[in-house]
């Protein structure tokens, strides 16, 4: 039996939440200049309960963000510097011997927080990278013959820089696709770079001070979960998903020499997590296309292979995307 949604309960649900959101960006506004998308992107990962992968030039607030998120809303922030020589034990925590109690005791590591950064994830090896990804998948770490639960809620956001790869080790595709989301960040305007000159020349940075609490993030997303997503939105993300494991079925054969494999299935679902999400951005209780189209680049971007005849016509997963969506037709 279907079940009856009533939108207009939805609405008035999210309506009560809205506080919420005003509070995050009027807090992110004070310190942050412009970088809407880069907040958003935040915002959406956390409320969806998944991660994000960062990758901008240094110096575009990327560590700024989630530090000024994680005081925001009282959580327990920790910076990890990825760097060749980092082992597993470093970012999950390893045993110690106690000479005094004669017994080993366990030292938890960094990824024991509730907003992590790993800063420039593809200078570590791939030993480490597994390490924090098998954290971020399961949710828990296990250290010596014990098993711990990570704080809730748990949020990684992992950084590349695209201009520098000597000595970096490129995350693989199948773990990439453990990010909710891929953005790109870009440079500020000039308006927006000269105020960030006058607020880096203030004589300190403004204090922020928590308006919310994790608690209230974990209600947030179980409002989140409740949206509506009618089946035609799922139908529109299937068919979105599916383009890209076969473009000739929907009419873009042209696609099929640039793509050498299509989205996953965690593409379809993060695709919908991340719309439902948004719409809650936006103050709605139910999910539109614009939803879908406003998250499909940056749900989509790693997970879709292309191949050497793309790479040599500069051909990006983001046109393969923007080719897609203008072909598969909105409910």
């Amino acid at each position: 039996m279907e079940e009856i949604v009533d939108i207009r309960d939805l609405n008035d649900l999210i309506a009560s939440k809205s506080n919420f959101l005003s509070l995050i960006r009027s807090g992110m506004d004070r310190r942050i200049v412009g970088q809407k998308h880069l907040i958003d992107s935040l915002l959406i990962a956390l409320l969806s309960n998944g991660h994000v992968l960062l990758e901008g030039v240094p110096g575009l607030a990327k560590t700024l963000a989630i530090r000024t998120l994680s005081e925001l809303i009282d959580a327990k922030y920790s910076r990890i510097q990825f760097t060749p020589d980092l082992l597993p034990a470093d970012v999950i925590g390893t045993l110690i011997y106690s000479v005094k109690k004669e017994t080993f005791e366990v030292k938890k590591g960094p990824i024991f927080a509730n907003l992590v950064l790993a800063d420039e994830i593809n200078r570590a090896p791939a030993k480490v990278q597994s390490a924090l990804l098998e954290a971020m998948q399961e949710r828990q770490v296990t250290i010596g013959d014990e098993t711990f639960s990570l704080d809730r809620p748990f949020l990684v956001m992992a950084t590349q820089n695209p201009i520098e790869q000597e000595g970096t080790y490129p995350l693989p595709e199948a773990q990439t696709d453990r990010f909710l989301l891929k953005v790109l960040i870009g440079y500020p305007d000039k308006t927006e770079e000269k105020k960030i000159i006058r607020q880096n020349l203030a004589p300190a940075l403004e204090e922020i001070k928590p308006l919310l609490t994790t608690k209230d993030v974990l209600e947030v997303q179980q409002v989140v979960k409740k949206i509506y997503l009618d089946e035609k939105i799922e139908n529109y993300i299937v068919d979105l998903v599916f383009a890209t494991r076969d473009p000739k079925f929907y009419e873009l054969a042209d696609l099929v020499p640039l793509i050498s494999f299509g989205a996953s299935p965690r593409a379809s679902i993060s695709l919908a997590v991340a719309a439902r999400a948004h719409a809650f951005l936006n103050g709605r209780g139910y999910v539109i296309p614009e939803d879908v189209r406003a998250v499909c680049h940056d749900v989509m971007r790693h997970r879709i292979g292309i191949t050497y005849e793309a790479e040599a016509n500069n051909v990006t997963p983001d046109d393969i995307i923007t080719e897609i969506m203008d072909k598969i037709p909105v409910p």
